[in-house]
C-alpha cells in the first residue's frame, strides 16, 4: 500500500483563489476549524507531510483572490456549536432577517404547488405566530414548506374547517417553536395555533 495526497475543497479554493462556500459551520466542533485561523489571518495553510512525501510540514500561501463565507444557524439551534471567539474575529457577521412576505409567498407556492391563495393564508399564519410575541423559538419558513408540502401530498385545504390542515399545522409549529422536554410549552404553542388558524384561515 502507499499513501496518496488529494488536495481537497479547502486546498484549491486557497491555491486558485476561488471562493470557498462553507454551509452550517457551526455544526462543526470548534477544534475542527482551528486550520482556518492562520488561513484567515496569516494567509498561509498548513499542509501535512504526506502531501509531498516529506518529513516535515510545508506550507500554502493563501492566494490574495481567496475568500470564505460561512453560513450558520443561530447557536440555540438544535446540534450547533458555540463558534470559537479567535474565528469570529477574523470575520465580518451579518445577521440575516426573514424574508419579506411576497417572497414567503412566492417561496411556498413554487416550492409546494399550492395555489397562491393558499400559500397566503400559510405565510401569513406563520408570520402571525412570529409576531405573537409568545414562542420560544420563531417559526422559519421552513415550517410554512413543511405544512404545505403535506397538505399538498393529503390533498388537504388551507381553512380553518379542514382537519388535517389543522392537524399538521398544530403539529409543525408546535414542533418548530419549542425543543424536547418542553411539554408545557408545546401543548400552549399548539393552543396558540389553533387560535391563529381561527383568525387567518
Amino acid at each position: 500500500m502507499s499513501k496518496a495526497w488529494a488536495d481537497n475543497r479547502l486546498t484549491i479554493a486557497c491555491k486558485y483563489g476561488f471562493t470557498l462556500i462553507y454551509d452550517e459551520f457551526t455544526r462543526s466542533k470548534p477544534e475542527a476549524n482551528n486550520t482556518l485561523l492562520s488561513i484567515l489571518q496569516e494567509r498561509v495553510l498548513d499542509l501535512p507531510a504526506a502531501r509531498n512525501g516529506e518529513d516535515a510540514n510545508c506550507y500554502l500561501k493563501v492566494h490574495p483572490k481567496f475568500t470564505a463565507i460561512f453560513t450558520s444557524n443561530p447557536e440555540e439551534y438544535a446540534g450547533t456549536q458555540k463558534a470559537q471567539d479567535a474565528l469570529r474575529d477574523r470575520m465580518v457577521t451579518m445577521d440575516l432577517d426573514y424574508f419579506d412576505r411576497t417572497t414567503e409567498i412566492g417561496i411556498i407556492e413554487s416550492k409546494s404547488g399550492l395555489e397562491k391563495s393558499e400559500a397566503k393564508k400559510i405565510v401569513d399564519l406563520v408570520r402571525a405566530l412570529r409576531k405573537s410575541g409568545q414562542c420560544e423559538f420563531l417559526p422559519t419558513i421552513r415550517a410554512g414548506l413543511m405544512i404545505a408540502k403535506a397538505l399538498k401530498i393529503n390533498g388537504a385545504k388551507v381553512s380553518a374547517d379542514d382537519l388535517i390542515f389543522r392537524e399538521i399545522a398544530q403539529d409543525i409549529l408546535a414542533s418548530a417553536t419549542s425543543r424536547l422536554g418542553s411539554k408545557d410549552y408545546y401543548q400552549k404553542s399548539r393552543k396558540l395555533v389553533a387560535e391563529l388558524i381561527e383568525n387567518y384561515c
